[in-house]
């Protein structure tokens, strides 16, 4: 018994452990599922896609109805593949209008004090109240506080007549955190906690280094190119440029190409720095018809020319953060548009500035295999959503723990004495004995027998009564 419900608690503390996220992604909608092992790696135990090109776009739900009956299908995708009830989901938000407000709260004081929590808590109150029209703050990061001509980050404790509160507002329309809630709940589907998607995709793909010295995260997905720079392990800067990989796919048929056909021509001849060999001939290529051929020169044109768009549009952000010159970590790629050959390269042109690396997949080891989750940057954003999670996202079955039954008794007295003799003669001696008994009892009874059982005859009661009125005479006598 204390084997199966050890067993059963493990099972179920097993359980608790899995954590749930879904991505809200302009070409996909994912959700994934996944435990830490206890090497802090991260066991990816169940991964779903949902094309979502035609109810998402630059990051933010249009069509409630499809989202929902996406996520219905996500869900139960997951479910099966873990044969668990999920309960509830971390879900990512993002989209053009997401970017980065500064702002300064100044309080001047009568006199110099010690600065008390108190104080920071009600100038960190007073920036909430800074929101712009239609335009919600997702979250606030608190940059350096100012003390006079002093900058620190934990002013508390500090001696001062001025203290400007410095703050990093994260801001976005409101129908963004609104359309995902409804949608949500009209797929009936739990949601564990709103994050902020740039921000978990940073936190699970740049090194503590980076974040240090100084680097600019630039993530390259289907609708939308994401900047989020740190220094000083603090965010400075973010802004979403509405501008990703499926400008190129469609910037590609112009060359009179079907859709998937101009995906397959970006990933696998695209080249954001062409240069052809001097040949004669010009490199083909033929089209799934077999009757018509492009020219990959004409091809890369056409790719190069929207990639320097994206690029330039990068750049400019970054010298508007006001961080250009100091990133001495670089800049770090991600995201599906990174693979695009020689984006990296073309990223050094356009900045001057040298190191550049490729994350393909986040600092956690990830385990996968068998999920078909591929670690080529593409993934990164849902799985920094599933480094987030904190709270366990399966629903845990109570534990039942059967009683154990007493086993039936199989013991036969007549086989266990079957060699005793004694033994036979009394249960002969006893049986003989229960014959004559019976025999007795069910002997027929005499006249006499029924006389007697039948109380005193008329004769015997006339004659008693006689023989009492007589010595009742006498007595009185």
């Amino acid at each position: 018994m204390h084997i199966k419900v050890f067993d059963t608690l493990r099972k179920n503390m097993a359980t608790t452990e899995i954590i749930a996220a879904i991505e809200l992604g302009s070409s996909k909608l994912i959700g994934i599922a996944g435990r830490r092992n206890s090497d802090s790696s991260m066991q990816i135990l169940a991964y779903a896609a949902e094309e979502s090109s035609s109810f998402i776009r630059k990051g933010i739900i249009y069509n409630l109805d499809k989202t929902a009956q996406a996520l219905t299908t996500t869900i139960k995708n997951l479910e099966q593949q873990l044969d668990k009830t999920i309960a509830k989901v971390y879900v990512g938000m993002n989209g053009q209008s997401l970017h980065s407000i500064k702002h300064s709260v100044v309080r001047n004081l009568d006199e110099e004090i010690i600065i008390t929590q108190e104080l920071i808590d009600s100038i960190c109150d007073e920036n909430l109240e800074s929101a712009l029209p239609n335009m919600e703050i997702l979250d606030v990061v608190p940059q350096e506080y100012k003390l006079g001509n002093n900058f620190q980050f934990d002013p508390v404790g500090v001696a001062s007549s001025q203290v400007i509160g410095n703050f990093l507002n994260i801001v976005a329309r409101n129908a963004i955190k609104k359309k995902i809630e409804n949608t949500f709940a009209q797929a009936n589907i739990e949601i564990a906690d709103c994050l902020i998607a740039p921000l978990v995709t940073a936190n699970a793909a740049l090194t503590e280094n980076e974040c240090k010295l100084g680097c600019a995260l630039i993530d390259f997905g289907a609708d939308t190119t994401t900047v989020s720079i740190y220094k000083n392990n603090v965010l400075r800067f973010i802004t979403v440029i509405p501008l990703g990989g499926s400008n190129i796919t469609r910037d590609i048929l112009s060359l009179k190409v079907e859709e998937d056909e101009a995906e397959h021509l970006k990933l696998a001849y695209g080249n954001v720095m062409y240069v052809e060999e001097t040949t004669d001939t010009p490199a083909m290529h033929q089209l799934d018809d077999g009757t018509r051929s492009i020219e990959i020169n004409l091809l890369n044109n056409v790719i190069e020319a929207r990639a320097d768009e994206i690029i330039l549009n990068v750049w400019n952000q970054i010298q508007l953060s006001g961080y250009d010159d100091k990133l001495l970590a670089g800049m770090v790629i991600t995201g599906g548009g990174a693979n695009l050959k020689n984006i990296d390269s073309l990223l050094r042109k356009k900045s001057k500035i040298e190191k550049v690396r490729f994350a393909k997949t986040v600092q956690t080891p990830i385990q996968a295999d068998g999920t078909g989750l591929v670690l080529d940057g593409s993934q990164n954003s849902i799985l920094g959503l599933l480094l987030a999670g904190q709270e366990p996202c399966c629903a845990i079955k109570p534990i039942v723990v059967e009683k154990p039954q007493p086993a039936p008794s199989t013991l036969d007295v007549g086989t266990l004495f079957a060699d005793d003799e004694e033994y036979k003669r009394q249960e002969e001696a006893a049986r003989v004995a229960a014959q004559a008994t019976k025999k007795v009892e069910t002997k027929p009874k005499t006249k006499a027998e029924k006389t007697k059982s039948n109380g005193p005859t008329w004769l015997e009661k006339t004659i008693g009564k006689i023989t009492k009125e007589i010595f009742s005479d006498e007595d009185m006598n």
